[in-house]
């Protein structure tokens, strides 16, 4: 779905695969996230943020520092560096997740592994900035564990109707 950059810890996967085999039943499914507007608009775009940020400077030091235990040690500043470099040598500018709305695909969902996701865009133009975000609870509050951007042109989006009284 996102082919610009992904980047999540190996152990994401061999977590997922292993739950159905550590408690010998199968593997739970995924839950709708108790997760209100705000605290969706904070992740998402603090993290978006982060990704423009660090592609604008070089420095994926605060990026890294941002993620999951998981994330910081599977993700040296240098990977980070080569993981963004398509978007970095695009001069891709996803500054706009700063004052666009995300409009998400899927309700966010707690995976079976405990992580949290969201799937989304932001309705941006002429290029619509897509996202699809882990994130995993770590000392009290969700932290960014893996993270999908990419860009596709924008979907226009008819106008609603007014309705008739």
């Amino acid at each position: 779905m996102f082919a610009a950059c992904f980047i999540a810890p190996p152990a994401l996967a061999a977590r997922a695969a292993a739950a159905p085999a550590q408690s010998g039943t199968a593997q739970p499914a995924s839950r709708p996230a108790q997760i209100d507007r705000n605290g969706i608009l904070i992740l998402v775009r603090s993290t978006l943020l982060a990704v423009d940020q660090a592609n604008k400077t070089g420095n994926y030091t605060v990026l890294r520092d941002l993620g999951a235990p998981g994330f910081q040690g599977a993700n040296s500043t240098a990977h980070l560096g080569d993981v963004f470099a398509n978007l970095r040598n695009q001069n891709l500018d996803l500054s706009a997740v700063a004052v666009l709305e995300p409009q998400l695909t899927m309700v966010p969902t707690i995976e079976p592994s405990g992580m949290m996701r969201m799937t989304g865009y932001f309705p941006s133009a002429p290029l619509q900035i897509n996202f699809d975000v882990l994130y995993e609870p770590a000392a009290g509050r969700w932290r960014l564990y893996g993270v999908a951007i990419n860009v596709s042109p924008a979907v226009p989006v008819a106008p609603s109707q007014p309705q008739s009284r």
